[in-house]
């Protein structure tokens, strides 16, 4: 058997056929003139898709900014890495089951589930009256929230041609930037102004001109949105995900037992989800299989680096520096801004920047950035320091995170686009679970030294992430195997 070339690295677009000379002679190349992202075909499907991000988007950034003044309300800062960590472990047996639904019955059915279910967990964690209550609604809100974007996922995958994808994906970069600099100072305002509850429950009226906006081009997509009903349910792997969603948060409360049982926990916790998620991911990737494997892993890494340092600077900002909370959700703007402007960025390099050579590249620059924000941390520097240092964070995202998704849609069946994204997700969520609760983990056995703790455990992450990136190059295949 011969060894063949490695593939072609995706998303490697379709190219056109080379346009004819101009009339006039100069021999100049004629403009691409395929259809764009906001063209006629897509322009409403796109347009609903985007807006849908920038909800979720300024959801997510507001009660970032907004959970300290919660956990103070409620008087519940025991729960306040719970409830980060809950939406994202439900979020994984949401994930599961919309990408199981999706295969069967195509998008449109799972999607409209989940974005209901996200709606009611926004309305219980707005209405809330304790902490607790508050995390069932973050629980409910993460079941829906995460499985909204797997059938989001297949519908770039089956609706647009493969040219466009990462420009999509840009664009759901790009929903951030408003959201980015208005949403944590909004936050943070009408906390002060009405109360923290409003901030929750905002979202609400905004939800039926987004689905005006997204359903009509779905219902007229027809056979390219169909499922395969002989995809059957896998009752298996919904009860994985379960169990991976109960260990989860299982490590997140280990933090509260005594010595040494807090440690034998988080260490039993961290096995179950290792075992529990690896029915849940293709084959390989607890192995680190080079090409999709890897890919799912080196996310969940880069997911539990840049997440689990972004949780803690509003509070940081607070204690440190004494802002008030609509200057101290302001660190958030910087990354979402530079993350779409870089994503936008590499949307435009996908001839010229490999999905390998961008996800090396933005892996750097996420382990410089966080290394930054631990020496702010340490050295007490001025925050415009950490604040641009977080920024940069947002341009490394921003950078190698559509390659992710369009590399991993590119290498799957349609039968398995539905797996397929849910993995990338669900590696990220459990990874971030993770990152999130080892930094709590830590930060209460070194209480005094204030939120470097918590940085130095997210660079080690980052660095791990870096050293990997290079597997996300596909092995060579051989001729024959």
């Amino acid at each position: 058997m011969t060894e063949q070339p490695a593939p072609t690295e995706h998303p490697a677009p379709t190219q056109p056929p080379e346009p004819s000379a101009p009339a006039d002679g100069t021999g100049a190349s004629a403009p691409d003139r395929r259809p764009g992202v906001l063209s006629a075909p897509y322009r409403w499907l796109s347009l609903g898709m985007f807006a849908l991000i920038v909800l979720a988007a300024f959801e997510a950034l507001a009660v970032t900014t907004v959970m300290p003044l919660v956990a103070d309300d409620l008087d519940g800062w025991s729960l306040y890495a719970i409830a980060f960590s809950m939406p994202l472990a439900s979020g994984v047996i949401g994930m599961v089951v919309a990408g199981n639904w999706v295969d069967r019955a195509g998008p449109i059915p799972p999607l409209i589930a989940s974005a209901v279910v996200w709606l009611v967990g926004v309305l219980i964690a707005g209405t809330a009256t304790s902490m607790e209550l508050l995390v069932v609604g973050r629980f409910v809100h993460g079941l829906g929230g995460a499985a909204v974007i797997v059938p989001l996922y297949v519908v770039v995958a089956r609706v647009y041609p493969e040219y466009l994808r990462a420009r999509v994906f840009a664009g759901f970069a790009a929903a951030w930037v408003i959201p980015s600099i208005v949403g944590p100072a909004v936050a943070g305002l009408v906390a002060e102004a009405f109360s923290w509850h409003w901030v929750f429950l905002g979202v609400l009226v905004l939800v039926l001109p987004v689905a005006a906006m997204i359903l009509p081009p779905l219902a007229r997509a027809g056979d390219q949105l169909r499922g395969d009903a002989s995809v059957p349910w896998s009752v298996a792997r919904i009860a994985w995900s379960v169990l991976a969603a109960v260990a989860a948060l299982g490590l997140g409360l280990s933090k509260e037992l005594p010595d040494p049982w807090r440690g034998i926990a988080a260490v039993a916790a961290i096995a179950v989800v290792v075992v529990a998620a690896r029915p849940l991911v293709p084959r390989g990737t607890l192995t680190l299989r080079r090409g999709t494997p890897a890919i799912v892993m080196i996310r969940a890494f880069v997911g539990a680096a840049f997440f689990a340092t972004e949780v803690y600077l509003p509070a940081m900002f607070r204690e440190q520096y004494g802002m008030a909370p609509a200057l101290a959700g302001a660190v958030l703007t910087g990354a979402g801004l530079s993350w779409a402007l870089a994503s936008w960025l590499q949307g435009r390099l996908v001839d010229r920047v490999s999905d390998t050579a961008a996800v090396r590249i933005g892996t750097a620059v996420l382990l410089v950035a966080l290394t930054l924000v631990l020496t702010g941390s340490i050295l007490q520097w001025h925050p415009a320091f950490t604040f641009a240092a977080w920024t940069i964070a947002g341009a490394g995202m921003g950078f190698m995170y559509p390659r992710f998704t369009v590399a991993v849609l590119a290498d799957s069946s349609k039968t398995e686009q539905g797996f397929n994204s849910a993995a990338l997700t669900i590696g990220e969520s459990l990874g971030s679970v993770v990152g999130i609760t080892l930094t709590a983990l830590v930060a209460s056995v070194a209480a005094s030294a204030g939120y470097t703790t918590e940085f130095v455990v997210t660079v080690f992450i980052a660095a791990t992430a870096a050293l990997l990136a290079p597997r996300v190059r596909p092995a060579a295949r051989v001729a024959g195997a």
